[in-house]
């Protein structure tokens, strides 16, 4: 066995945690790096803030994505199925329930529709938190650094710099996934229908690169300058306006586009095989940027999306998703 971790695991200032602080001891989980299981109960712990350390196990045949998990509190061991996980996680650290789960969404939901609302919900929590990054920011006009762990105010810049990037790939992965899979299933039965939603990433594209520039430049100018100040509220303003744009566009993309999916009929194999090629358009991200994805998700979501993943036919593919989530 080895840990895999180098430290214990936990929301940083720049994921900003749902809910109020509160200290918990260290749970060690025992797994697979390749094992579903344990990509579900490593997401249901951080949602509870506690301390994590994931130590790897070694498994000698069988299937490793189906591999046991093991939850180590103190003096307490617990292994089993994901609800007795889930379960003792409920009643050892208090919350709203992760074992909670809509079933008749998760069973009778087209996947293509699942995953797509999922990867919405994801998008903007990460966009208001830029947002509220951005406003801070520019109130403080590089004076003081609020979270020692940020660095210095240029180090801060260079930590928002990547975490804006790191969404933006995301984000351009999506777009790519709906106009690559989903608008051409649509399209297939009535053309046209997709149009407008194409014409919308299009139309926000310029914003989303003008925003990388303009922190680009904020990189590069005096802290303490006028232009410093005049640029991080320019983010601020443009990163608002993104989100704005962001939430109508999803919306109307939930209501009017994705309820459409079920009266379309797409068989179990069609629907499998589509949810595959949208995991292949997003290969780049979620090979490394997988995890952050899922940060912006509730537990039920990230465990939603888990089971999207687990759906793959390909397991190599699976499992090389899994690797980059544990780790």
């Amino acid at each position: 066995m080895g840990n895999c971790c180098g430290k214990s695991e936990k929301l940083t200032a720049e994921i900003v945690s749902r809910d109020g602080a509160r200290v918990y001891p260290t749970v060690r989980l025992h797994g697979s790096p390749k094992s579903i299981l344990a990509a579900y109960i490593r997401f249901a712990l951080l949602h509870r803030e506690v301390s994590l350390d994931f130590v790897e196990t070694e498994r000698v045949g069988g299937n490793e994505h189906e591999a046991a998990v093991t939850l180590q509190v103190g003096s307490e061991v617990v292994s089993g199925s994901r609800e007795t996980l889930l379960r003792f996680i409920d009643a050892r650290f208090p919350g709203p329930s992760v074992g909670s789960r809509n079933v008749r969404e998760d069973e009778t939901a087209p996947l293509l529709t699942s995953l797509t609302r999922v990867q919405h919900t994801s998008m903007l929590w990460h966009l208001e938190r830029m947002v509220r990054w951005a406003e801070d920011l520019t109130t403080r006009g590089g004076r003081k650094i609020v979270d020692p762990s940020m660095g210095t105010p240029r180090m801060e810049i260079r930590k928002f710099a990547r975490s804006y990037s790191e969404l933006l790939e995301i984000m351009m992965e999506h777009a790519q996934m709906e106009e690559t899979v989903l608008f051409p299933i649509f399209d297939h039965a009535d053309r046209g229908l997709a149009k407008a939603a194409k014409e919308e990433h299009a139309r926000d594209l310029p914003l989303m690169n003008g925003i990388k520039e303009v922190i680009k430049s904020v990189g590069v100018l005096d802290s303490g300058s006028p232009d410093y100040q005049e640029a991080l509220y320019s983010v601020f303003t443009r990163l608002k306006s993104l989100l704005g744009k962001c939430k109508q566009h999803f919306a109307e993309e939930e209501v009017e586009i994705l309820p459409l999916m079920e009266a379309l009929e797409l068989s179990k194999e069609q629907e499998l095989s589509a949810l595959e090629q949208c995991f292949d358009v997003m290969q780049g991200t979620h090979s490394r940027l997988l995890k952050l994805l899922l940060e912006g998700l509730p537990s039920c979501d990230a465990m939603k999306y888990l089971d999207l993943i687990s759906k793959c036919r390909d397991k190599e593919k699976m499992e090389s998703m899994l690797k980059t989530i544990v780790k």
